[in-house]
């Protein structure tokens, strides 16, 4: 059972939180400042904290401050609860370290969407990281087996990813079959395109971590926005080391934003410098982009992508590799390598 720590000054909202969320079968605990909740996680773990900006004594930004710095409690995911409506606000609880926000006062779906759905990404990340540990410690002879389950796990991570993104759904699967196809086109080992395959599922992985409130949202990012979104190459690479059994994965997490010509992110790096996998991917990685709907266009026609890509050759992208994908496009006379 989901334990959920309410802190809210408000004891009317304390009580709809909880009637919602116990309602939801989930374990709830209320309090009413961020005193008696640091006094709580001294010794107790919730699964997640639901935790008001306005109180008396210890505020929100206080408490996760103070929630942040204990190694004990410096993971435990965190929700602000407000009914503040300012970019300020925003961008200092997601730079103090909350996941999410949620506005007051409650609509009950969508506090019930966002609980959930915060939970099963923190619960996907633990169980990978336990899966990867518990089984990069069995004999040799399990080594199949091993692989086998990663790969699964690794799908189900992708499809966490995808569904994050409401308008990128199914996003990380063709981008990992473009950039495969790509990679037996230049001539790579299968081996090396089945690698490429999983680095292409899991070039998002660091999304996880990227409020929906950001990933979702229908205008133009502010600044502080977009600075959130660029960390996600690294904090996916973050994620990925830990998988032993495909130390490259990484590779395409933290490099598929870089750019040809060095004018990329998050390290600037160009050329042969940027790993071959990730280069590969970027040309994936922005062919599904110009594929595939947005909130505020259709997916682009075709000649429109060609000369995109033509454009691209030698400054954002690889030039050979850009050739492999401009070849696919030429041999895809109906138009059927997009989204669907």
């Amino acid at each position: 059972m989901d334990w959920i720590l309410v802190v809210d000054d408000d004891t009317s909202n304390l009580r709809i939180a909880n009637r919602i969320l116990s309602g939801e079968g989930m374990r709830v605990s209320c309090l009413k400042s961020g005193e008696d909740a640091m006094r709580l996680l001294q010794q107790n773990r919730p699964d997640l904290i639901l935790l008001d900006i306005h109180m008396p004594g210890m505020d929100g930004f206080e408490t996760i401050a103070a929630i942040r710095k204990e190694e004990a409690t410096a993971d435990i995911p965190v929700i602000f609860l407000t009914a503040d409506d300012d970019s300020n606000t925003e961008k200092r609880g997601l730079e103090a370290g909350a996941m999410d926000f949620i506005k007051k006062p409650f609509v009950p779906e969508v506090l019930l969407l966002r609980v959930r759905h915060i939970l099963e990404l923190i619960r996907l990340q633990r169980d990978l990281a336990y899966e990867v540990e518990r089984k990069t410690q069995e004999i040799m002879c399990q080594h199949e087996r091993l692989e086998r389950i990663t790969r699964q796990i690794i799908r189900t991570l992708s499809g966490a990813i995808d569904t994050k993104d409401t308008y990128t759904n199914g996003h990380s699967t063709r981008v990992a079959d473009y950039s495969k196809e790509i990679a037996r086109r230049a001539g790579f080992s299968e081996k090396m395109q089945d690698d490429i395959y999983m680095m292409g599922l899991l070039h998002d992985v660091g999304k996880i971590g990227i409020p929906d409130a950001i990933i979702n949202k229908p205008a133009k990012l502010t600044d502080e926005e977009y600075a959130i979104i660029k960390k996600h190459p690294v904090m996916g690479e973050k994620i990925l080391k830990n998988i032993t059994e495909f130390p490259k994965l990484g590779a395409g997490a933290r490099w598929h934003h870089e750019r040809y010509d060095g004018k990329g992110y998050p390290d600037g790096i160009s050329g042969q410098d940027i790993p071959q996998e990730a280069r590969i991917i970027a040309v994936s990685d922005a062919y599904d982009a110009m594929t595939s709907r947005r909130s505020y266009r259709d997916v682009l026609p075709q000649s429109k992508v060609v000369a995109e890509m033509q454009r691209g050759k030698g400054t954002q992208f690889d030039p050979d590799f850009a050739d492999i994908m401009l070849s696919m496009i030429a041999e895809d006379a109906d138009y059927q390598m997009r989204e669907k």
